[in-house]
Protein backbone atom coordinates (compact mmCIF):
# COMPACT_ATOMS: atom_id res chain seq x y z
CA UNK A 1 0.00 0.00 0.00
CA UNK A 2 1.40 3.25 -1.10
CA UNK A 3 0.82 6.19 1.20
CA UNK A 4 1.28 9.75 0.05
CA UNK A 5 4.01 12.15 2.20
CA UNK A 6 0.91 14.27 2.96
CA UNK A 7 -1.38 10.63 4.01
CA UNK A 8 1.72 9.74 6.44
CA UNK A 9 1.12 13.10 8.05
CA UNK A 10 -2.47 12.03 9.09
CA UNK A 11 -0.92 8.87 10.02
CA UNK A 12 1.70 9.81 12.47
CA UNK A 13 -1.62 11.42 14.12
CA UNK A 14 -3.41 8.70 14.25
CA UNK A 15 -0.21 6.19 15.55
CA UNK A 16 0.23 8.92 18.02
CA UNK A 17 -2.95 8.84 19.48
CA UNK A 18 -6.65 7.42 18.35
CA UNK A 19 -9.94 7.36 17.99
CA UNK A 20 -9.47 10.91 16.71
CA UNK A 21 -11.67 13.31 15.02
CA UNK A 22 -11.17 14.83 11.59
CA UNK A 23 -10.68 18.36 14.55
CA UNK A 24 -8.31 16.38 16.72
CA UNK A 25 -6.10 15.53 13.79
CA UNK A 26 -5.79 19.08 12.42
CA UNK A 27 -4.83 20.10 15.62
CA UNK A 28 -2.06 17.34 15.77
CA UNK A 29 -0.91 17.99 12.79
CA UNK A 30 2.77 19.37 12.78
CA UNK A 31 2.92 23.41 13.20
CA UNK A 32 2.94 24.99 9.94
CA UNK A 33 1.12 22.49 8.39
CA UNK A 34 -2.22 24.96 7.72
CA UNK A 35 -4.31 22.62 5.35
CA UNK A 36 -7.56 23.44 5.46
CA UNK A 37 -9.95 21.13 6.53
CA UNK A 38 -11.40 19.94 3.03
CA UNK A 39 -7.46 18.83 2.41
CA UNK A 40 -7.60 17.16 5.54
CA UNK A 41 -11.07 15.36 4.66
CA UNK A 42 -9.86 14.15 1.58
CA UNK A 43 -6.46 12.49 3.05
CA UNK A 44 -8.73 10.72 5.25
CA UNK A 45 -10.86 9.45 2.17
CA UNK A 46 -8.26 8.42 0.35
CA UNK A 47 -6.82 6.15 3.45
CA UNK A 48 -10.39 5.06 3.89
CA UNK A 49 -10.41 3.91 0.04
CA UNK A 50 -6.82 2.21 0.77
CA UNK A 51 -8.27 0.56 4.18
CA UNK A 52 -4.70 2.23 5.56
CA UNK A 53 -7.76 3.83 8.25
CA UNK A 54 -11.48 3.17 9.36
CA UNK A 55 -14.10 4.96 10.83
CA UNK A 56 -16.04 4.54 13.35
CA UNK A 57 -19.46 7.07 13.68
CA UNK A 58 -19.80 9.09 16.93
CA UNK A 59 -22.95 10.90 17.53
CA UNK A 60 -22.57 13.30 14.35
CA UNK A 61 -19.02 13.23 14.00
CA UNK A 62 -16.60 10.15 13.08
CA UNK A 63 -13.64 8.73 14.71
CA UNK A 64 -10.64 7.53 13.19
CA UNK A 65 -8.18 4.70 13.89
CA UNK A 66 -5.26 3.29 12.04
CA UNK A 67 -5.56 -0.11 10.51
CA UNK A 68 -1.66 -0.16 9.73
CA UNK A 69 0.15 -0.27 12.48
CA UNK A 70 3.05 1.83 12.19
CA UNK A 71 6.10 -0.74 12.32
CA UNK A 72 4.41 -2.63 9.49
CA UNK A 73 4.46 0.45 7.41
CA UNK A 74 7.67 1.21 7.88
CA UNK A 75 9.29 -2.30 7.75
CA UNK A 76 6.95 -1.92 3.46
CA UNK A 77 8.49 1.92 3.26
CA UNK A 78 12.07 0.53 4.21
CA UNK A 79 12.45 -2.94 2.46
CA UNK A 80 10.74 -0.94 -0.79
CA UNK A 81 13.50 1.58 -0.86
CA UNK A 82 15.90 -0.94 -0.43
CA UNK A 83 14.83 -2.84 -3.08
CA UNK A 84 14.24 -0.13 -5.60
CA UNK A 85 17.31 1.54 -4.78
CA UNK A 86 19.90 -1.08 -3.62
CA UNK A 87 18.83 -4.34 -4.96
CA UNK A 88 17.39 -5.06 -1.77
CA UNK A 89 20.82 -5.01 -0.18
CA UNK A 90 21.52 -3.11 3.48
CA UNK A 91 24.89 -2.86 3.32
CA UNK A 92 25.04 -0.47 -0.04
CA UNK A 93 22.54 2.17 1.91
CA UNK A 94 24.74 2.11 4.86
CA UNK A 95 28.03 2.62 2.95
CA UNK A 96 26.04 5.13 0.58
CA UNK A 97 25.41 7.11 3.58
CA UNK A 98 28.92 6.75 4.50
CA UNK A 99 30.22 8.47 1.28
CA UNK A 100 27.83 11.13 0.69
CA UNK A 101 27.08 12.09 4.54
CA UNK A 102 29.40 12.73 7.34
CA UNK A 103 28.22 9.94 9.91
CA UNK A 104 28.45 11.40 13.42
CA UNK A 105 30.40 9.06 16.10
CA UNK A 106 26.79 8.31 17.73
CA UNK A 107 25.44 7.09 14.17
CA UNK A 108 28.75 4.82 13.94
CA UNK A 109 28.41 3.69 17.80
CA UNK A 110 24.83 2.87 16.71
CA UNK A 111 26.21 0.78 14.05
CA UNK A 112 28.69 -0.94 15.73
CA UNK A 113 26.21 -2.06 18.69
CA UNK A 114 23.31 -3.13 16.51
CA UNK A 115 26.39 -5.35 14.42
CA UNK A 116 27.78 -6.61 17.85
CA UNK A 117 24.00 -7.24 19.11
CA UNK A 118 23.12 -9.39 15.60
CA UNK A 119 26.74 -10.85 16.63
CA UNK A 120 25.71 -11.96 19.94
CA UNK A 121 22.26 -13.18 18.69
CA UNK A 122 23.72 -16.00 16.55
Amino acid sequence: MRISTAESQVMKALWAKSPLSAEEIIAALPAGQDWADATVKTLLNRLLKKDAIAADRDGRRFLYRPLVAQGDYVHAESQGLLDRLFDGRLAPLVAHFSQREKLSDQDVADLRRLLESLDDGK
